[in-house]
């Protein structure tokens, strides 16, 4: 199978192979609600003959995701309800999110911000809502870091990066900056020479998290365009979605925390998946991520640890949800469950 170009319909899909035809009609529907983006990368790895295939599952529309159960929202973690002017979300005292763009290169189908993004969701900012998005963090002295998010910012070209960049350099309380995409994974093309020096903003750290949940999308292509960034000095952070059927395995998660290590990407978090709607089907309980998060500790490196964490419905804040070795008042159970008195005997 060879894909020349981005996939953005059902019919599209089964015309690749990728869906079956006798699906089609549901899965039209479905695309009708949420948008679809397939990439030409992505679509190469999907493994059409297996009904499982990780990459699908993240990519491929579902019958499923037309079932809305009464605790999925079109906002689960409260972007809209912090949101004091179009494009930014200020949730915590010391960051915000700045939304220019509402598109991605690929729409993945457990998005929190699905109701949000693609062509029937909010508009890309406007040159006068970016002019009041950008006043509002200068006039916010404890804003410390602006988290550039969307949809995708590295869908953006290299020029509106660079506007981007350096009106944020301009604000002296800004001291980081930090990307969050898909682009290096999905079209790790796109990320040439111009597009990693449009991300530098002078005088500040920068920072970028890349978005991936299966080792498999770490392709040669994809660590070369990594490689691209951190090579030019701007290092790197990962972001996963627990998924179910994806990467809910101590094995599977483990050897995506090794490929992200290996490209030289920090992994940072692990996410709980949100309740947005018709997403059930790829949510875990908060127990199974937990003990995946011990089945790890131990059998893989430290460097391979992230934070396993849950956004709050209603924008109450992200907390980490790890598992807890204090079991009880004067002992500590190590990684295969064993107790162990502590402090030891005789220590002060």
């Amino acid at each position: 199978m060879t894909v020349a170009r981005t996939l953005r319909s059902a019919t599209a899909l089964a015309q690749a192979g990728l869906i079956a035809p006798e699906r089609l009609p549901a899965l039209e529907r479905v695309a009708a609600r949420y948008a679809v983006a397939i990439t030409p990368e992505m679509a190469e790895l999907i493994d059409p003959a297996n009904a499982d295939d990780p990459i699908a599952r993240q990519f491929l529309p579902h019958e499923a995701e037309l079932t809305q159960t009464a605790a999925e929202t079109g906002d689960p973690i409260g972007d809209l309800t912090h949101s004091p002017v179009e494009g930014v979300v200020h949730r915590y005292p010391d960051r915000v999110l700045l939304k220019p763009t509402h598109t991605c290169a690929v729409y993945c189908r457990f998005c929190f911000r699905r109701e949000m993004v693609g062509p029937e969701g909010l508009a890309n900012l406007s040159p006068a809502q970016l002019d009041a998005a950008f006043a509002y963090v200068a006039s916010h002295p404890e804003i410390w870091e602006v988290i550039v998010t969307g949809g995708d910012p590295l869908v953006l070209s290299p020029r509106r990066l660079r506007d981007i960049a350096e009106r944020l350099a301009a604000i002296d309380h800004v001291k980081v900056v930090r990307f969050h995409t898909r682009v290096p994974v999905v079209d790790p093309g796109a990320v040439t020479g111009e597009m990693v020096a449009a991300l530098k903003v002078p005088g500040k750290a920068v920072y970028v998290a890349l978005h991936a949940n299966h080792a498999r999308e770490l392709t040669p292509a994809a660590r070369t365009a990594c490689a691209r960034i951190i090579d030019a000095g701007i290092p790197m952070l990962s972001q996963t979605v627990l998924l179910r059927g994806v990467n809910d395995d101590p094995d599977t998660l483990g050897g995506l925390m090794r490929a992200f290590v290996e490209t030289r990407i920090r992994p940072y978090y692990l996410h709980h998946g949100d309740h947005a709607p018709g997403t059930g089907h790829l949510r875990t309980t908060v127990d199974e991520g937990r003990a995946l998060m011990r089945a790890i500790r131990g059998r893989f490196s430290g460097l391979c640890q992230p934070t396993y964490v849950l956004d709050i419905p209603d924008g109450h804040g992200k907390v980490p949800i790890g598992p807890d070795y204090l079991a009880t008042a004067g002992e500590v159970e190590d990684p295969n469950g064993g107790a162990h008195a502590y402090p030891p005997a005789g220590a002060n």
